[in-house]
């Protein structure tokens, strides 16, 4: 039994491939309205980068102030409560049954 393995990369087409996948687009969309086509589809991908670049900064804005709030509350995380948590009138046996 022969193990097939998958490329290392994908081949990309080449310029017959290109010219009758624009073949086939000329005949789906029509000469007119490829133009338009890629005129919106640019429009996307500008709002796209946009939306993301906007998202990037806001990240990068939340890191640097959970930097700053955790240089500033460095003092604040030497004390640790180890005792159980429980609700009054309640004690640690019964606690633990339940």
């Amino acid at each position: 039994m022969a193990i097939e393995t998958a490329p290392l990369f994908v081949p990309t087409p080449g310029a017959p491939e290109l010219l009758i996948i624009l073949f086939v687009a000329i005949l789906l969309f029509g000469a007119n309205k490829i133009p338009k086509l890629a005129r919106s589809t640019g429009e996307a991908m500008g709002e796209f980068q946009k939306g993301r670049e906007k998202v990037e900064t806001e990240l990068e804005e939340m890191r640097e102030s959970d930097f700053k709030e955790e240089i500033e509350n460095e003092d604040d995380d030497d004390f640790v409560d180890t005792e159980p948590v429980t609700e009054e009138g309640e004690t640690e046996t019964e606690t633990e049954t339940n």
